[in-house]
């Protein structure tokens, strides 16, 4: 038993170990890189995540704030916005649902 619970813990610390050797490896290798790829790398991540994350969340938003009001010049606006921003969209839409309004029905 307890010779099952040393050879756990040496497992345990050995993946640790190679968890942080792995890590030192890798900041080295950033740290070693000139700035302006950093900088590139940077802009490329940030316009990225604003591509496929942000800028898709706020088009579904407005989409389902103004979808039943819109005029026909901010449908097409809509239909821009939903094409141009699609894969980021496509990327949202499981995690987002925008099911429409309930309607009252008056008795």
């Amino acid at each position: 038993m307890v010779s099952h619970l040393k050879e756990n813990l040496y497992h345990r610390n050995s993946a640790s170990l190679l968890i942080t050797v792995i890590m030192d490896t890798i900041i080295d290798a950033i740290a070693s890189l000139p700035q302006d790829t950093l900088i590139v790398a940077g802009l490329y991540l940030g316009l990225s995540i604003l591509y496929l994350l942000i800028m898709p969340g706020f088009v579904y938003f407005y989409l389902n704030s103004r979808w039943y009001v819109a005029s026909s010049f901010e449908r097409a606006f809509m239909y821009f916005l939903m094409f141009f921003f699609f894969p980021g969209v496509l990327l949202l839409s499981p995690f987002l649902n925008f099911r429409p309004k309930r309607r009252q029905v008056n008795p």
